[in-house]
């Protein structure tokens, strides 16, 4: 089969290798996959890996490089292993790729499975990723779509689930007013995930004019604002009530700028949400976070039972994904017309799918 592998930064070979057996082990489930969007964190590895993918083959999965990419993919089930109950040849299902533990670990014991500390992803640190033919993956990583659900969108529930997570963990209520900085894919998923948690008012901050647009344009009422222009904190407290701030502020980005951003813009008492991985420490106003009396709180991932929910919130049109979607590419065309397209300083894009069909 065709598989697009991460051997060294900058160094993406599509091959031909072996596929997946065809007759998986018990607890196993083989799907063919149909489409997989590019991630911020396979950017990441493509420019300055390996970070996530292990150099020594991983303690739970024994997996190492070479890998293939893709952690955001759903597809078809071709066959299944001895005991699989919950989806049969035919299904078409949406891929959770966090891979651990399910007893003896602490946080597996608790139901926290995302924050094991065994964890592995398909796509990172698996035997299989999205960006390949087939995928082999284990039960509990796949749930099936309704019949509503496109293809696509069953790509669109791992990073929808990131968002919708992230509003959790804001503790947002009806009215919430909420500001994002960082107008990427997951920036721009969060947004579309706040109004079904009751939130209104929203803002965005960016320093690209192109991906603001972007979002301006799926979200008509967004505020948007550009730092390298513009106070953020200023604006969010001339557009909210008695001038105080936002109530809840998501970090998207992982940018010590957009954090500052992001306890200046809060009203006292209010929740600021790390979501955004940072390179490196961060130096904040520890005065102001005292002062002010603020949560700050990070967000993982997701809890892999957020499964069921994001599909249902995508399938029923409250949680709108595709309109994150402003390209399509075939695996042939992933490197110069995916990754390297979204490495563009221009930011034309926001969420490139591959289609693995075609």
């Amino acid at each position: 089969m065709k598989a697009l592998r991460f051997h060294a930064a900058k160094d993406l070979r599509l091959e031909n290798i072996d596929a997946p057996s065809s007759a998986p082990q018990a607890g196993q489930v083989l799907i063919r996959n149909r489409f997989v969007g590019i991630c911020g964190t396979d950017l990441h590895e493509y420019v300055s890996g390996p970070i996530f993918i292990p150099v020594e083959p991983h303690p739970f999965t024994r997996a190492s490089g070479p890998q293939i990419l893709g952690h955001e993919f759903g597809g078809v089930v071709e066959a299944v292993g001895a005991g699989v109950t919950s989806v049969k040849p035919g299904d078409r299902v949406s891929v959770q790729p966090l891979i651990m533990p399910r007893s003896g670990d602490y946080f597996a014991d608790r139901g926290l499975f995302h924050l094991s500390t065994d964890l592995a992803l398909a796509g990172l640190s698996w035997q299989s990723g999205g960006m390949a033919e087939y995928a082999l993956l284990n039960e509990y990583n796949v749930q099936r779509i309704p019949d509503e659900m496109t293809d696509e969108e069953a790509a669109l529930v791992e990073p929808a689930a990131v968002a919708v997570y992230a509003c959790d963990r804001g503790g947002g209520t009806a009215g919430s007013r909420g500001l994002l900085t960082g107008a990427g894919p997951i920036g721009v998923l969060t947004l579309l995930a706040a109004p079904a948690a009751g939130a209104a008012q929203p803002f965005l901050s960016d320093i690209n004019d192109t991906r603001l647009g972007l979002a301006g344009g799926i979200l008509p009422d967004l505020i948007t604002i550009n730092p390298k222009r513009e106070l953020v904190g200023d604006i969010v407290r001339s557009r909210t009530e008695g001038g105080v701030g936002c109530d809840i502020a998501i970090e998207c980005v992982g940018n010590e700028h957009a954090l500052k951003a992001c306890t200046d813009a809060v009203r006292k008492q209010g929740v600021v949400v790390q979501t955004g991985l940072h390179p490196y420490e961060n130096p904040l106003d520890w005065f102001q976070v005292t002062f002010k009396d603020i949560d700050i709180r990070g967000s993982w991932a997701y809890p892999t039972h957020y499964w069921p929910r994001v599909i249902r919130l995508i399938s029923s049109g409250l949680l709108p994904a595709h309109k994150v979607v402003t390209k399509r590419i075939t695996l042939d065309e992933a490197v110069t017309e995916g990754f390297d397209t979204l490495l563009d300083p221009a930011g034309k894009h926001l969420k490139i799918l591959i289609d693995l069909t075609s």
